[in-house]
């Protein structure tokens, strides 16, 4: 992994302070999207999602379009394979942010409680089959629900969607460009995010499962959650483009 490629250029560190809150917000409602397994229902959106992200400036306009794009040209059935192979068969690309510093191990169920008293500080329950730190979730949560809490929660796990980033494009995966628009919403990595990025990439999820009661926290064992109760139904949320009307 290219772990010491770790700074944007000057372009794509200033993006996040060139984007409105509404265009943030709408950066992360469509990858929420694009970054769930791709449903027949997600898949129809498209055409809506590739117009929602031509309103939004370079880089991350751009790099939700590649991505976009390449779905909107692909085989249904490949890929819903290739989502599988990329993000619930390979360690170091999980969608999961815990699961990198903390693997299945029993802090791993202190960190997913902290999501979920996230989501509830804003009035939000998720169901208790739902892992709370899977990315789309998280990014769907600061689109439509709570920027602020949100957006924390996407900085406070800088250093792992920084690894995820790079993991994708190591194995030239479309959904790369996906994270790279993610990451020009937020801060660009300071010093101890480098060093975390460096630390998790070296030595990757620890693997000692000691048993998780009520989290059954391997990806593998979810490839993806299909009924987020308001979260990723694309039926409920159709008109992306009109995410920031509501503020």
């Amino acid at each position: 992994m290219g772990v010491l490629n770790l700074r944007r250029n000057k372009r794509a560190a200033s993006a996040a302070d060139a984007l409105t809150e509404t265009q943030q917000r709408l950066v992360w409602r469509i990858a929420a999207l694009v970054l769930d397994y791709p449903h027949q229902s997600t898949l129809d959106l498209l055409d809506d999602l590739h117009t929602a992200a031509a309103q939004i400036p370079d880089p991350a306009g751009p790099n939700l379009l590649a991505c976009i794009e390449h779905m909107r040209e692909s085989d249904a059935i490949a890929l819903a394979a290739r989502y599988v192979e990329t993000f619930d068969l390979r360690r170091r690309s999980s969608l999961h942010l815990s699961y990198y510093a903390y693997g299945d191990t029993r802090n791993r169920g202190m960190a997913l409680l902290r999501f979920k008293t996230a989501y509830r500080n804003a009035g939000l329950e998720l169901g208790d089959h739902e892992l709370p730190d899977f990315l789309p979730v998280v990014l769907e949560f600061a689109a439509t629900t709570d920027p602020t809490r949100g957006r924390r929660l996407l900085i406070t796990h800088r250093a792992v969607i920084e690894v995820l980033r790079l993991s994708l494009h190591d194995s030239g995966s479309a959904y790369a460009s996906v994270i790279d628009a993610v990451c020009s919403t937020l801060p660009e990595l300071d010093t101890d995010d480098r060093a975390q990025v460096v630390k998790l990439a070296a030595e990757g999820p620890p693997e000692d499962a000691v048993g998780l009661d009520t989290y059954a926290l391997d990806p593998a064992l979810h490839p993806h959650i299909d009924d987020h109760p308001g979260f990723g139904d694309p039926t409920r949320v159709a008109d992306t483009a009109q995410i920031g009307a509501t503020r």
